[in-house]
């Protein structure tokens, strides 16, 4: 299914960078949160004036259409309210203000879980940018399991998720109208999967052993740089120099990987951390350089447009982050403006019907270790919004033959 442009988000301008949306638990990168349990937003502003800046939060259905229901419904004090939690850049070339806050806070706590929105408000109340996350509820257990694809022709390239929800204290009258679910690759709602009825019934368990609905392209094993020292290079950094005003960070020309056989190079599917070696504050102390991407590619990319993604930039594929064909080197290049830190990225392609794929430059191997994610959405009958009732996660790196 296709997702309401009701919910579609609002892309921060050009001044706003590195936004974060967040669990506060450690090495959680997904804005999936634990109903109770707190997360933070943050995000630079490189104006550096210390605007004033509120939040507001909104709540959605399962289709990410404003669920209806008034905000005393789903939050215990404000929905909306200043960001106090601000401080300036130190040391560092590029300024900027950093914006912080946390939830639950005492103005704002979340009381039911569901699909929500955090919008981004300038003293104007106009929106500067949103981000969507999830609250849960675990009512209901969810097993997952990857499989390499049961079709002999996919078998090598795809990964197929099975799950099971198990639900021994919650009565569910009629599971194909109550439930719903969506099921992830690493986090990229761009890919993800809806509209999945269980297969099965086993008694208090709803059973979804798709061969086919579920399959995913398991791509390759995400590119990576790390510029937590900024004037360094390293194994993917080759050289970094000194530009009118920030530092230059050139990486190392990535190649195709198509036709090369699959290595192991563990990542973090897709996310980044931001750290530096020199200062005390990461979040304050760390710069911003000029990252330069570049890629040879000697597939037929005729009609496609080719794009530089992960979660840094929100898995969003637009104009910020396309590739572009430079005759005289015959390489695809881009330059993004990042702050210093641990980055995984990939090289997607999307063609003139609006297809991703994650396979045409660096190929697809069923060992490439993704993590998929499913939740379980309940509205039972006569309710007038849905609850995310259950979390579960599972990992290729355990695949079954």
């Amino acid at each position: 299914m296709s997702f309401s442009q009701e919910g579609a988000d609002v892309i921060e301008p050009d001044y706003i960078k590195t936004v974060i949306l967040r669990s506060t638990n450690a090495n959680n990168f997904e804005p999936i949160i634990r109903l109770g349990e707190s997360f933070k937003i943050s995000f630079d502003d490189l104006e550096a004036d210390q605007k004033d800046y509120f939040y507001k939060i909104e709540h959605f259905n399962f289709e990410w259409e404003p669920s209806g229901i008034s905000d005393r419904e789903f939050i215990a004090g404000y929905d909306q309210d200043r960001i106090r939690n601000f401080e300036d850049s130190f040391n560092t070339l590029q300024f900027f203000t950093h914006y912080k806050v946390s939830f639950p806070n005492k103005n704002t706590k979340i009381i039911i879980s569901g699909n929500y929105k955090i919008s981004i408000l300038n003293i104007d109340d106009e929106v500067v940018f949103t981000r969507r996350f999830i609250i849960y509820e675990p009512i209901v257990d969810v097993g997952v399991s990857i499989h390499r694809s049961r079709d002999i022709s996919e078998s090598n390239s795809k990964q197929t998720a099975q799950f099971i929800i198990n639900h021994p204290t919650l009565l569910i009258n009629n599971p194909k109208q109550e439930i719903k679910t969506v099921l992830l690759q690493n986090n990229d709602w761009n890919t993800a999967i809806t509209d999945l009825e269980p297969q099965y019934y086993r008694g208090t368990q709803m059973l979804y052993k798709y061969l086919d609905r579920t399959n995913f392209w398991a791509g390759n094993e995400f590119h990576h740089f790390d510029s937590k020292a900024v004037r360094n290079s390293t194994v993917t950094i080759a050289r970094v120099e000194s530009g009118p005003d920030l530092y230059h960070t050139i990486l190392y020309t990535n190649e195709e990987r198509i036709d090369k056989p699959y290595t192991l190079n563990p990542d973090i599917n897709g996310n980044f951390v931001i750290r530096n070696i020199r200062g005390e504050d990461d979040a304050i102390d760390s710069d911003y350089t000029w990252v330069f991407f570049t890629l040879e590619c000697l597939e037929n990319l005729e009609g496609k447009k080719v794009y530089v993604s992960g979660s840094f930039n929100n898995w969003r594929l637009d104009t910020s982050n396309e590739m572009i064909y430079n005759k005289n080197t015959g390489l695809y290049e881009t330059q993004l403006l990042l702050k210093q830190g641990f980055y995984n990225y990939q090289y997607l392609t999307i063609d003139s019907d609006n297809a991703i794929s994650n396979h045409d430059i660096d190929g697809s191997f069923f060992q490439t270790e993704n993590e998929y994610s499913v939740l379980v959405y309940y509205k039972k009958f006569g309710r007038r919004y849905d609850r995310i009732i259950g979390y579960g996660k599972g990992n290729s790196e355990n695949i079954q033959q």
